[in-house]
């Protein structure tokens, strides 16, 4: 449990530094743009309303509020989950990464009304229009970690 709660409180850290230092420390927020490594690695700012590449964004205020409360509910289940029973230390990680990305997310909506992304990748000629953050990376990666080794226990 103490490993899906560090994972958890750096995946916050990580992601909350990230996003002022790019956000505010760099001025993406006017800057719109700013090009790192392109094509690779770009700035893009783009502030999130809705999910995944701002789906649902209309109604946005009643929207704000129903993500919160979803992702909130998401990490609760997922914490109450990890901690009814004894993991594989990758679940814990897991799990953690799903808790802390989505807790990063809700900062992020209770603080701007919407989630700040700013990562922008792409490659070999195609042109990726989306952008993301690290709390994004975290939920993805974590809730493949949940998929593939969620049903081991310790021994």
């Amino acid at each position: 449990m103490r490993l899906a709660t560090a994972t958890a409180a750096a995946v916050i850290v990580l992601d909350q530094v990230s996003k002022f230092a790019v956000v505010r420390g760099l001025d993406l927020d006017t800057r719109r743009a700013i090009d790192v490594f392109p094509p690779f690695l770009n700035f893009r700012m783009a502030w999130n309303q809705g999910v995944n590449f701002g789906l649902f964004a209309n109604s946005a205020d009643l929207m704000r509020w129903l993500l919160i409360a979803l992702a909130l509910a998401i990490s609760a289940w997922v914490w109450l989950w990890v901690r009814r029973e004894p993991h594989s230390r990758v679940v814990n990680i897991a799990a953690g990464l799903v808790i802390g990305g989505a807790l990063g997310n809700v900062i992020d909506r209770l603080i701007y009304g919407a989630v700040a992304d700013f990562l922008n990748m792409s490659c070999c000629g195609i042109t990726n229009p989306f952008s993301f953050n690290i709390a994004d990376v975290a939920i993805f990666l974590g809730a493949l970690g949940l998929v593939a080794f969620g049903g081991q226990k310790t021994p």
